[in-house]
C-alpha cells in the first residue's frame, strides 16, 4: 500500500494505468474523469475507487492551465496491491466482506456523497500514520467500504444502485457490454432484448426497474461519453464526424443529446476540454 498526496497546479494530465487499484479523494479541484469507457465531470468532495490496470485520467478544467498556481488542486491517493492482499489477510475468514467487495472495483466506483466526510477523515488519518498503524487503519477503511457504504455508483454503467443478485448483475453486465461494443451501430430494442433472451416489452420494464432510466437514455449516455473522449483526446475531424462515429444519425440529434447530458453544447465542451 502506498499513500500519495498531490497539492499541484493541476492533476496528472495523461491517460494512464497501473497494476495497483486506487482510492482517490478529491479535496480541491474539478474537471473530467475518464475511467475505462466511462466519462463524467468530477469535483472536490468526491471519492473514487479505480480498479487495477483500469485506464484513467483526472483531466483538470482548462482554468487550471490558464492560471497556474502551486496549490490549484489537492487529492490524496491510496494505491493497493490487490493480489498481495488476496494472498495474505484476505485468506482469513474475518475479512470475507472485504474479499467480496474488492472484485467489484474492477471497473471503478464512486462513493455516494453522504459518505464523503467520514471517508475523507479516514483517508487523512491514514496519510498521517506509518507502518502497522497505517495498514490497520487502511483495513478499517476497506471494512467501512464493504460493510457500511451503500449505493455505490458504478463507473462502468453510471447506475447508482447495484442490481440485486449475481444473476441480475450478469444480465445487466451483458446489456452493458453489448452496448459498449455496438454503441456506434443502429441498436434497436429488439436487438438488445435478444441479448438477454426476453421480449422488447419485457426488456423495457426490466431495464427501467433495475436502472431507473430508459435503455435509450442509457445508450445516449454511452454515446455521449464516447464523444467526450474523442473531444478530449482530439480524435475527430468535425462535430458531425463525432456524431456519426458514435451512433447518431444526424448532428441535430447529437447536439440535443449532448446538451441534455453534459449541460453544454459540443462546441462549448470542445473549447473547455480541448487538449492543451
Amino acid at each position: 500500500m502506498v499513500v500519495q498526496e498531490d497539492i499541484l497546479p493541476y492533476f496528472y494530465n495523461y491517460f494512464h494505468r497501473h497494476a495497483e487499484a486506487q482510492i482517490t479523494a478529491i479535496l480541491k479541484g474539478k474537471g473530467v474523469l475518464i475511467a475505462g469507457n466511462y466519462t463524467q465531470p468530477f469535483e472536490a468532495g468526491e471519492v473514487y475507487v479505480l480498479g487495477a490496470n483500469q485506464p484513467h485520467i483526472f483531466k483538470a478544467d482548462p482554468e487550471y492551465f490558464e492560471n497556474v498556481k502551486a496549490n490549484n488542486v489537492h487529492a490524496i491517493h491510496i494505491y493497493i496491491n490487490q493480489d498481495l492482499l488476496s494472498k495474505t489477510i484476505l485468506t482469513l475468514h474475518e475479512f470475507d466482506q472485504i474479499k467480496k467487495f474488492l472484485p467489484g472495483v474492477a471497473y471503478g466506483l464512486q462513493l455516494p456523497a453522504a459518505f464523503f466526510s467520514e471517508t475523507a477523515q479516514r483517508i487523512k488519518k491514514i496519510k498521517g500514520l506509518t507502518g502497522l498503524e497505517r495498514f490497520l487503519e487502511f483495513v478499517r477503511l476497506l471494512e467501512f467500504f464493504a460493510e457500511d457504504v451503500t449505493e455505490w455508483k458504478s463507473l462502468s454503467t453510471g447506475f447508482s444502485r447495484a442490481p440485486n443478485g449475481d444473476s441480475e448483475s450478469m444480465r445487466i453486465n451483458e446489456i452493458y457490454q453489448y452496448t459498449i461494443e455496438h454503441h456506434a451501430e443502429d441498436i434497436s430494442l429488439r436487438k438488445v432484448a435478444e441479448v438477454v433472451h426476453i421480449t422488447p416489452h419485457a426488456f423495457c420494464k426490466y431495464f427501467k426497474k433495475h436502472t431507473r432510466k430508459t435503455y435509450m437514455s442509457f445508450l445516449n449516455e454511452i454515446r455521449i461519453n464516447e464523444a467526450c473522449k474523442k473531444i478530449i483526446n482530439g480524435h475527430f475531424d468535425s462535430i458531425s464526424s463525432i456524431a456519426y462515429s458514435t451512433g447518431f444519425n444526424n448532428s441535430i440529434t447529437f447536439n440535443r443529446a449532448f446538451k441534455r447530458i453534459m449541460r453544454m453544447s459540443p462546441t462549448d465542451y470542445m473549447n473547455r476540454y480541448k487538449r492543451k
